[in-house]
C-alpha cells in the first residue's frame, strides 16, 4: 500500500480499497434502535473513508465479505476495532453493497482473512493515531503522553476522553503516512485471538435474521423455472395452457440462454403471486426439449473412459529424478486406482435473488459470494452503467462455492425486466441438484516404489477430471494449473516423482465446492500413502512423518503455496497426540489419520471407527490446524466441526450421477446428508502461530474421507478406492 497523506475520499477508497478489499468502515446509521433518540447533532469522523466515529461514540464497520455461517462479520470488523482498542460494544456492522471500491469481494477460498489482516490493521491504527493526535492537542501534549484504552484516549497523567468527544478535532487532522504507523503487540490484542461471539447471534436466534429468501418487496412477484434435463439443452416449443390456469399465476416466459459462464441456463419461468403457484405452474409446463449434444453423457461410462486415461502415459505436468529407473530398482511396486464422483454443493438455502429493474437501472437483493459478479452480469445484461445497478448482499444459508456463480440473479434481474415489477426467483431442491455447478468427476492412477528398508523412492500420479476452466472456456479437456496444485506440489520427500493429466471433457457445468480439487488429491494422497505403508510393515504415523523428510520448504521457488513440512509435521504429531495414537482402543475399534494443504493452511486429523454389523461408525475426530494468526477461535473451531460433518457427507454419501445427459438424483432423499446420529465427537485444536494468517473455511474437508477409509483398512483389511461407502454397503 502506497503512503497516505492529504488524499481525497475517493483517492484514498482506491488506494486502500482495492489493495485490501476487505472492510469499510463508513456509514451515516446511528446505533440507536430508537429514531427519537438519536441526537440530532450528530457529528461524524471520517479519517479515510473506512471509518466512522461517530460523535456519540458509536462506530459503524461495513463488511464487504459475505455472511454465510464463516463469520466474516465479526472476524473482519473485530480486527480494526481490536487495533483502535474501540469498546466491541459500541461496534455496528453493515453489509457493503456490491461495488469494485471494496476491493475484491469473492467471498471464497478461504481467503477473507488472508488477504485482509493486514489492512484492517492499518485502517484501525490510521484511526487511532488520529484519535491520540486529536487528543494531544486538545491538552496540549505530546502525542507519546497519549495511549488508546477501551474506547478513551487516556493520558499519562491518568485523565482520559472518550473517542467521541475527539470527533471535532480528529476530522480536522490530515491522515498520517504509513510509515509512521505503530501497531499493537500481539499480547495486547483484545478481541484478535479469543473467542467472540457472532454479531448476527441475536438476530440467528430470535429469527430476525434476513437471508435471501426471507427478502420482501412491494407487489413483489415470484418465479419458478423448469429448466432443461440435459445441460446446455434449449427449447424447441413449449405450451403454457395449464399453467396459466393454475390459481395465482400471472405469467409464463422464456428465458434466453445467455452464453457467459454465470448468466443463465435458460427456461421457461412461471411467475406467480406465491412460490407454491409459481412451483406448481412450473409442474404444469408441457416443454418439448432439444437436449444436444450432452445428451449422450452416462457417468459410469464416462468414468470408464478417464479411468482408461490415467491407465496411460499423459500430459507432464512434473518429472523430478528419473521414475522409470526408480521403478526397475525397486524391491516393491505398490500400485491403485481412484475414482470419485461429481457432487453438488447442497446448501440449505437454495439459489435465491430478487431483481427489480426499472428503465436501465436495477436493484437486486441476493444470497451472493460475489456481489461484484452479481453486478458485471445485471450490467452486461441490461446494456448499462455500474451506477444504475445495485447489488445488496444478503445473509447466505450456506454456500459452499454455489452461491459464487450467480446465474440465479440473471435470471431474477430477466424476469423483473419482462414484467416490470420486483421477482423473486427461488430455485426448489430439485433445481439445485439437477441444474447447478457440480464438483468434478475424477479418476487418478498412483504407482510407488519401495525399497528393501521400505523408504519410498518413486512417486508417479496420474489424474483426469473435467475442469473448472470449461465453465468458461468450452472445450478444454485437461485440467488447470490450479486444478494439479495439490499434486504437483507434494510434501513427501521422494527423489523420482512424476505427475501427469489424462483428457476429461466436461459435459455438465463444473463449479468449484468447499476445498475443490483438494477433494480428490487430498483423498488418493492420502489413502496411497496408507497403502505404502502397511506394504513397508510400517505404523502409518511414523510411515507418514518419515515420508515428510526432514524440516524444510518443499517447494521454495513457487510464488505461493510455500509448504513447511515442519508446520506438516506438527499438525499431524497433535492431532495423533489429542487421540493418544496407538493406544489400546476397544474391542472393533481402529484409528486412521491423514494430513493435507491447502489454502495456506495445514490440517491433520484422527479418527476413530467401528464396525458392527458390517456397518459403520464414526466416534471421534480429532483435528489439529495451523493456519497462523488466529483472530477468531470460535470461528475456526466451528469451521473445522463443519468441516468433518461436511467430509464425512462426501465420503458416506455424496455421488451424483448422470444418465442420458439428465443428473438422476433430485434431493435429500438420494442426495443424502449425515444425520444427527451418525454425527461423531469432533475435537479440535488451533496450534499457536506467529505466522501469517491463512485459509479456515475449506482446509478441514480433504483430510476426513481418506482419513475414515484409513481406519476402516486398519479395522478390517478392506480398503475403498472409491467413494462413497454407501455404495458398498457398509453405512
Amino acid at each position: 500500500m502506497k503512503t497516505i497523506k492529504n488524499i481525497s475520499r475517493r483517492s484514498f477508497v482506491k488506494s486502500i480499497g482495492l489493495a485490501s478489499g476487505g472492510l469499510i468502515i463508513a456509514c451515516n446509521t446511528s446505533i440507536f434502535s430508537d429514531k427519537d433518540k438519536i441526537p440530532k447533532d450528530l457529528i461524524d469522523f471520517n479519517p479515510n473513508l473506512f471509518v466512522q466515529l461517530n460523535s456519540d461514540g458509536s462506530l459503524i464497520l461495513i463488511a464487504s465479505r459475505s455472511e454465510m455461517g464463516n463469520g466474516v462479520r465479526t472476524s473482519l470488523p473485530s480486527i480494526i476495532a481490536d487495533e483502535m482498542d474501540a469498546d466491541w460494544e459500541k461496534v455496528t456492522v453493515k453489509q457493503a453493497t456490491g461495488d469494485k471500491k471494496y476491493g475484491d469481494q469473492n467471498t471464497d477460498g478461504s481467503r477473507s482473512i488472508r488477504y485482509l489482516f493486514e489492512p484492517m490493521r492499518k485502517m484501525g491504527a490510521i484511526a487511532r493515531t488520529m484519535l491520540i493526535s486529536a487528543a494531544a492537542q486538545k491538552w496540549d501534549v505530546s502525542t507519546s503522553e497519549c495511549s488508546a484504552e477501551n474506547h478513551f484516549i487516556v493520558h499519562s497523567s491518568g485523565k482520559k476522553i472518550g473517542f467521541g468527544d475527539l470527533v471535532e478535532i480528529a476530522k480536522t487532522l490530515k491522515t498520517p503516512e504509513e510509515d509512521t504507523l505503530t501497531y499493537k503487540s500481539p499480547k495486547d490484542y483484545k478481541y484478535i485471538g479469543k473467542d467472540l461471539s457472532s454479531v448476527d447471534v441475536k438476530d440467528y436466534v430470535t429469527g430476525s435474521a434476513i437471508y435471501g429468501l426471507d427478502k420482501r418487496l412491494p407487489n413483489m412477484k415470484f418465479m419458478a423455472v423448469q429448466r432443461c434435463p440435459v445441460t446446455f439443452g434449449t427449447i424447441k416449443s413449449f405450451d403454457k395452457t395449464d399453467a396459466l390456469k393454475i390459481p395465482g399465476v400471472e405469467a409464463v416466459i422464456e428465458l434466453p440462454r445467455i452464453e457467459r459462464p454465470f448468466g443463465a441456463l435458460g427456461g421457461v419461468g412461471v411467475i406467480a403471486s406465491n412460490t407454491w403457484a409459481a412451483f406448481k405452474g412450473k409442474e404444469a409446463l408441457k416443454i418439448e426439449w432439444d437436449f444436444g449434444e450432452n445428451e449422450v453423457y452416462n457417468s459410469k461410462k464416462f468414468m470408464n473412459q478417464i479411468t482408461k486415461n490415467v491407465h496411460k502415459n499423459g500430459k507432464v505436468l512434473k518429472d523430478k529424478g528419473n521414475i522409470s529407473k526408480a521403478f526397475k530398482k525397486a524391491s516393491k511396486i505398490i500400485e491403485s486406482t481412484f475414482q470419485l464422483p461429481h457432487l453438488i454443493h447442497a446448501p440449505m438455502e437454495v439459489p435465491v435473488a430478487i431483481a427489480w429493474v426499472q428503465g436501465d437501472s436495477c436493484e437486486v437483493w441476493a444470497s451472493t459470494q460475489t456481489p461484484q459478479a452479481s453486478r458485471k452480469e445485471v450490467i452486461d445484461y441490461l446494456k448499462t452503467s455500474e451506477e444504475k445497478v445495485t447489488i445488496n448482499v444478503t445473509l447466505l444459508g450456506g454456500g459452499f462455492g454455489r452461491k459464487s456463480k450467480p446465474d440465479y440473479v440473471v435470471e431474477a434481474t430477466i424476469a423483473s425486466k419482462e414484467i416490470n415489477a420486483p421477482v423473486q426467483v427461488v430455485w426448489t431442491r430439485e433445481d439445485e441438484i439437477k441444474h447447478g455447478y457440480y464438483h468434478t468427476v475424477s479418476a487418478q492412477y498412483l504407482k510407488a516404489s519401495l525399497n528393501n528398508e521400505g523408504n519410498v523412492t518413486g512417486w508417479l500420479h496420474r489424474f483426469a477430471l473435467p475442469s473448472i476452466s470449461s465453465t468458461f472456456a468450452p472445450g478444454v479437456e485437461y485440467a488447470s494449473g490450479g486444478e494439479s496444485g495439490s499434486a504437483t506440489n507434494l510434501p513427501f520427500n521422494i527423489k523420482n516423482v512424476k505427475v501427469e493429466i489424462g483428457k476429461a471433457k466436461a459435459h455438465v457445468r463444473i463449479g468449484w465446492l468447499r476445498s475443490v480439487i483438494n477433494i480428490p488429491h487430498g483423498f488418493s494422497i492420502n489413502v496411497f500413502a496408507d497403502e505404502l505403508a502397511y506394504a513397508a510393515g510400517k505404523d502409518p504415523l511414523d510411515f507418514r512423518l518419515n515420508l515428510i523428510g526432514e524440516d524444510r520448504i518443499v517447494n521454495p521457488k513457487a510464488k505461493n503455496l510455500k509448504l513447511n513440512s515442519a508446520r506438516l509435521k506438527n499438525v499431524l504429531k497433535v492431532a495423533a497426540k489429542n487421540a493418544k495414537w496407538g493406544k489400546e482402543l476397544p474391542e472393533g475399534h481402529a484409528y486412521g489419520l491423514a494430513v493435507h494443504y491447502s489454502f495456506f493452511s495445514y490440517v491433520a486429523s484422527v479418527v476413530e471407527v467401528s464396525m458392527k454389523n458390517n456397518k459403520l461408525r464414526v466416534h471421534n475426530v480429532y483435528t489439529a490446524i495451523d493456519c497462523g494468526v488466529v483472530v477468531n477461535r470460535n470461528t475456526i473451531k466451528a469451521q473445522m466441526e463443519g468441516a468433518a460433518i461436511f467430509g464425512m457427507s462426501l465420503a458416506y454419501y455424496g455421488k451424483i450421477t448422470v444418465k442420458d445427459g439428465a443428473i438422476e438424483q433430485s434431493n435429500f432423499h438420494d442426495y443424502k446428508m449425515i444425520r444427527m446420529n451418525e454425527t461423531p465427537t469432533v475435537h479440535v485444536e488451533i496450534v499457536e502461530s506467529t505466522e501469517k494468517s491463512t485459509g479456515v473455511g475449506e482446509p478441514g474437508v480433504p483430510v476426513i474421507a481418506p482419513a475414515i477409509v484409513n481406519a476402516i483398512y486398519k479395522l478390517t483389511g478392506k480398503r475403498y478406492y472409491n467413494l462413497p461407502l454407501s455404495d458398498h454397503g457398509i453405512v
